[in-house]
C-alpha cells in the first residue's frame, strides 16, 4: 500500500516553525526593550560600567602583562580616570559658578542684544496679518518663583536625588571593578552557560575586537576633543572673552557626543559672547570661529585619525543620539555612539551580517 500524502505540503512545517521562531524572537526583543526602559534605574549604571570597563581594559591587560595584579591596575587605571574628570570640572567649576550667579542679569542683557533682530521678524511675521489678530495677542505672564520657596524645597530635592545617584555612583564603580578585575576569564565564565566551548571562544574574540576598536576609537576622540578644547580656548582668549578655560573645557566634554555636543556648545558660546560684547559683530566672529574649528575637525582631522573602519552613518548616530536621550536621558546619548562602533565590530567580524555591515557604515564606503 502505498502511503498516505499529508494533508498540507511538506514545507508549511518549517516555514511555521521559522515564523514562531522569528515571532518569539521579536516578542522577546520588545519584553525586554520595555524592561530596560521601566527599569533604567537599575540598568544604566550597569550599561555605563560596561563601557567604562571597555575602554580601559587595554591599559589594565598592559599592566597585568607586566606582572601588575588586575585588582591594583583596574583600581589604578579608576583611580586616574576620576582624577582627570575631576580636574576638568574643578577648572570649569569656578567659572561656571560665576556665570550661573549672573544668569538672570545675562538673560536680560542677550535679550537687549537681540531685540532689534526680534522686532524686525516680528514686524515681517505682523505684515501679513489683519489688524484684529495683531491686537488679540495677550500675554500670559508666568508665576513668579520667590525665593522663600526655593530655599523651602531645596532639602526635600537634595534628599529625593542624593540617594538614588550615590546607588548608581556605588554601583557603577564596582561593576567596574569587578569587570576589569576579571578580565577574560570573567567573560569566558559568564558567555560558558549561554554557549559551547566553540561560541564561547568566539565571543571572547568578538568581545577582544571590540574592546580594541573602542580603545582606539576613544583614544583618538580624546586627542581630537584635546585640541578642540585647546582651540577654543584660544580663540575666545584672542576675542577677548572672559574664562577662556571654562569654554575650551565645554567644547571638549561636549564633542564626545556627536552633532548635539558642538552644537551645544556653539550655542553656549554664542550666548556668552553676546552678554560680553556691546555690538553683535565680536559675537558672530566668535561663533564663526569656533565653527571653523568644528568644520575643519569633522572633514579632515576625524577622517585622518579616526579612519574609515570605525566610521558609522551618520544618519543612524543621529537617530541613535535622538532615541537613546529619549530612552535612556544622558546615559543614552553617551552610549549611542559607542553601541553602533560595537555593532559594526561584530558585524564585521561573524559570517552573514554583511548586509548589517553595509547598512552601518556611511554612503559610499
Amino acid at each position: 500500500m502505498s502511503a498516505k500524502a499529508p494533508p498540507y505540503p511538506l514545507e508549511v512545517a518549517p516555514a511555521a516553525k521559522r515564523f514562531e521562531l522569528s515571532a518569539a524572537r521579536i516578542l522577546a526583543g520588545g519584553g525586554l526593550a520595555v524592561l530596560l526602559y521601566v527599569a533604567h534605574t537599575a540598568f544604566v549604571p550597569i550599561a555605563l560600567a560596561g563601557l567604562f570597563a571597555l575602554i580601559l581594559s587595554g591599559p589594565v591587560e598592559a599592566l597585568h602583562r607586566r606582572r601588575v595584579p588586575r585588582t591594583i591596575s583596574a583600581a589604578l587605571m579608576l583611580i586616574i580616570a576620576f582624577a582627570i574628570l575631576g580636574g576638568a570640572v574643578d577648572a570649569a567649576w569656578v567659572p561656571a559658578q560665576d556665570w550661573f550667579a549672573k544668569a538672570p542679569q545675562t538673560v536680560i542683557i542677550v535679550k537687549q542684544r537681540v531685540s532689534p533682530i526680534s522686532d524686525f521678524m516680528g514686524r515681517v511675521q505682523n505684515l501679513g496679518k489683519s489688524p484684529n489678530a495683531r491686537s488679540s495677542k495677550t500675554r500670559t505672564v508666568p508665576p513668579a518663583v520667590t525665593e522663600s520657596s526655593v530655599k523651602d524645597n531645596a532639602p526635600l530635592l537634595i534628599l529625593d536625588n542624593f540617594g538614588p545617584a550615590m546607588a548608581g555612583l556605588l554601583t557603577f564603580v564596582i561593576v567596574t571593578l569587578f569587570l576589569l578585575t576579571g578580565g577574560p576569564l570573567l567573560l569566558a565564565r559568564l558567555s560558558g552557560p549561554f554557549a559551547d566551548h566553540r561560541r564561547s571562544s568566539h565571543v571572547l574574540i568578538l568581545v577582544e575586537r571590540v574592546r580594541q576598536e573602542l580603545g582606539r576609537f576613544y583614544f583618538a576622540t580624546t586627542i581630537i576633543n584635546l585640541g578642540v578644547g585647546a582651540l577654543t580656548s584660544a580663540l575666545t582668549w584672542a576675542w577677548g572673552m572672559p574664562t577662556p578655560i571654562l569654554w575650551g573645557t565645554v567644547a571638549a566634554l561636549l564633542n564626545y557626543i556627536p552633532y548635539a555636543g558642538p552644537g551645544t556648545t556653539a550655542l553656549v558660546i554664542t550666548f556668552a559672547a553676546l552678554v560680553t560684547f556691546d555690538t553683535l559683530g565680536p559675537a558672530f566672529g566668535v561663533a564663526g570661529s569656533f565653527l571653523l574649528i568644528t568644520l575643519i575637525e569633522g572633514q579632515f582631522v576625524q577622517p585622518l585619525l579616526i579612519g574609515r573602519r570605525m566610521k558609522v552613518n551618520p544618519l543612524l548616530i543621529f537617530l541613535a543620539l535622538w532615541f537613546g536621550g529619549l530612552y535612556w536621558g544622558i546615559a543614552g546619548i553617551v552610549l549611542a555612539t559607542p553601541a553602533l562602533v560595537a555593532l559594526k565590530v561584530i558585524a564585521a567580524n561573524t559570517k552573514d551580517n554583511e548586509s548589517l555591515l553595509k547598512f552601518l557604515s556611511p554612503i559610499g564606503s
